[in-house]
């Protein structure tokens, strides 16, 4: 048997096991990297969070990826070369985070890597049948294992398609699996580039767990800020804070027939990006307004699409809560008007629930991993609309 077969089934079977969650975001701030030790899997799944960083990226890491991310037409050569550059770069960041951490890697069971998006495409989105769905991301497995001498898990979402899925959102199954609750009904709210929920019906109830996208998150402020003050996002609205709302553009921005679709669904910045906004501009005949009425806008914007989402699942619901986690969290100007204007539920950060917001998603990919690892598709039979599956592709070291 190779070797690396015989470590894998070792690790299998270990009564815990460290594992390394990698979360690298469409708003491309930084490689979120949590070492975690996990025992069991399933719902007696327990997990630690030992260890968390974010890693920023450099501006060159940026502006190549940014240079083919949600564009139809790109530089093949480009695009080859960012599969293992992005992959390399990962790589590099875990070897760096573990040596400040002190920690060897033979410590280290595996790495679970979401790698980064370039492009998604369900057929809900695109609207064209005659492909699958189908989306992409890159920062080849085989470069991590191979520069960090650890065994790699990656393309999870490949799997969820395969299944006939739409390749996101995953974060169900991880939440499924560690948040229920046996009399509370829980939205587990993700404000990163686009934003979504998790919702986990209390142990009474004969609802269904499902995860959702609901609209932008940050990604259009980010995008924004980049185009017109050439920095990486709205660092505590200090721009939006300035401006005031556009009533008019805000009802256009809010038009989209996405925001009324059924849950669950998928969107990603190939919906919501600059040329939606400046659309929604000419149609509320908005082109003249100034950068912070626009940054306040799309701030609104954001919030109200998760507002007016999470209403509607929780229509006739009792004894449910929010719990926030994702870059979102950080702006105050989101954070407060989502929490004042749902004045009957409780919202908190997702530290009440004992993980670190911020390493939220990075901690569910480890997850998946374990699943992989030691787990069983039954594990995640009841989830609305998800098919019960374990993913993630294994890249062997050696």
């Amino acid at each position: 048997m190779n070797p690396q077969i015989e470590k894998l089934y070792q690790i299998a079977l270990k009564k815990e096991r460290f594992i390394i969650g990698l979360m690298s975001g469409t708003s491309l701030d930084g490689l979120d990297i949590a070492l975690c030790r996990i025992e069991n899997a399933g719902k007696t799944t327990k997990i630690s969070l030992e260890k968390f960083i974010t890693m920023d990226y450099e501006d060159i890491f940026r502006t190549k990826v940014r240079e083919i991310f949600a564009k139809r037409t790109i530089d093949q050569q480009l695009f080859s070369g960012l599969n293992a550059y992005v992959g390399i770069t990962h790589a590099n960041l875990i070897n760096q985070a573990l040596e400040s951490w002190n920690i060897s890697a033979t410590e280290i069971d595996c790495i679970a890597s979401h790698g980064q998006t370039v492009y998604h495409a369900p057929q809900s989105l695109t609207k064209d049948i005659g492909w699958p769905n189908s989306t992409l991301q890159i920062g080849d497995g085989d470069h991590i294992a191979i520069h960090t001498g650890i065994i790699t898990l990656s393309d999870f979402r490949q799997k969820h398609i395969a299944a006939g899925g739409e390749g996101a959102p995953l974060a169900a199954y991880g939440d499924y699996l560690l948040f229920s609750h046996p009399t509370e009904n829980r939205f587990l709210l993700n404000i990163g580039g686009i934003s979504n929920f998790t919702f986990i019906p209390s142990h009474q109830s004969n609802l269904e767990a499902y995860a959702t996208d609901l609209g932008p998150g940050n990604t259009m402020m980010n995008q924004y800020m980049k185009a017109h003050f050439d920095q990486e996002m709205d660092r505590d609205a200090m721009i939006a804070k300035k401006g005031t709302v556009n009533e008019p553009l805000l009802e256009q921005l809010l038009a989209e027939e996405f925001l009324t679709l059924e849950f669950p669904k998928t969107t990603g910045p190939e919906l919501f990006n600059l040329d939606y906004l400046k659309e929604a501009q000419k149609r509320s005949e908005t082109l003249d307004l100034s950068a912070e009425d626009i940054m306040a806008t799309l701030n609104r914007f954001s919030a109200q699409a998760m507002i007016n989402g999470i209403r509607r699942q929780a229509l006739g619901l009792a004894n449910f809560s929010v719990y926030i986690s994702g870059g979102g969290l950080h702006n105050p100007l989101l954070f407060e008007y989502i929490k004042a204007n749902l004045p009957d539920i409780k919202v908190e950060s997702f530290a009440t629930l004992g993980v670190d917001p911020d390493a939220k998603e990075a901690v569910l990919f480890a997850l998946l991993a374990n699943e992989t690892l030691t787990g069983n598709k039954s594990n995640v039979e009841h989830i609305k609309d998800s098919p019960a599956v374990c993913m993630g592709k294994i890249s062997l070291p050696e």
